[in-house]
């Protein structure tokens, strides 16, 4: 896969995943556009690129704004002339009981996770259905694949997202427009320090899990070469990964391993 002066638009691309896919693209020669809704820290990013100025464009992003997206694809598109390359990165997790969550905190995921992500892709489709190519990468998690406890309404984010883009892949493979769906595991980000708890606040602290795991740039050179062979599902992470093939082979011995394991 050439990505030398390919446009490649990230979300969430403040921190975390985001922000090394950013540094790995922005190796690879490629025209990025980076968006979130904190501004100051998409500039950090930006400056901490190469070539920034030619090569790497700012563009505020509210995933929960749904009347705003279309216009913010006009701008994507107008910065450097096309989009080839659309990474739904952006998202929120949730550590709340499904009883106690409210209605409120849970439609806010699905807001943030699905709704955003397929408004913003449909609003991509056109452009990329008119230039006759594209790939369209959704970063998942292995959540997608099974629940555990704590996570009801992230889980069912992602296990929405799969149903649509599965659909959509199928759809769009005439228009030459690739669809990758991307399940990490563990990754070191502040995905839990961000977390939402049942009544919508900040849960403000590191799981236990991301403590121990990989970084965002170790995961960040395992996905492109995975990108670059246009692979359908990509599965990256630690012993969790394993989770996914328990659910497909043996799912009663997954739901007793879950059912005792210590969630955070």
């Amino acid at each position: 896969m050439n990505l030398q002066k390919k446009v490649v638009w990230i979300t969430g691309a403040s921190s975390g995943i985001g922000e090394a896919l950013a540094y790995e693209f922005n190796k690879k020669g490629t025209l990025l556009i980076l968006s979130a809704r904190r501004i100051d820290e998409l500039e950090r990013v930006k400056n901490g690129c190469i070539d920034h100025e030619e090569s790497v464009k700012i563009l505020p992003l509210d995933l929960e704004d749904s009347d705003a997206i279309p216009g913010k694809v006009q701008e994507a598109v107008e910065l450097f002339g096309s989009v080839d390359m659309l990474i739904n990165n952006g998202g929120i997790s949730q550590r709340a009981y499904a009883a106690d969550a409210t209605m409120g905190t849970i439609r806010k995921v699905m807001e943030v996770n699905f709704f955003g992500t397929v408004g913003l892709t449909k609003a991509v489709l056109p452009h990329m259905i008119e230039q006759k190519s594209g790939h369209i990468v959704v970063v998942s998690s292995v959540m997608g694949k099974f629940g555990t406890q704590y996570r009801s309404a992230y889980a069912a984010s992602k296990h929405a997202l799969h149903g649509w883009f599965d659909s959509l892949r199928q759809e769009v493979y005439g228009h030459q427009i690739l669809v990758t769906l991307v399940c990490p595991g563990y990754v070191k980000t502040n995905v839990t320090i961000n977390a939402l708890t049942a009544d919508g606040q900040k849960f403000d602290k590191m799981g236990e899990g991301q403590k121990k795991a990989m970084s965002p740039e170790i995961f960040a050179r395992k996905l492109l070469p995975k990108l670059a062979k246009q692979k359908e599902e990509v599965y990256i992470g630690g012993m969790e990964v394993a989770a996914v093939y328990l659910k497909r082979w043996f799912p009663g011995l997954l739901n007793k391993l879950l059912r005792r394991m210590k969630v955070t």
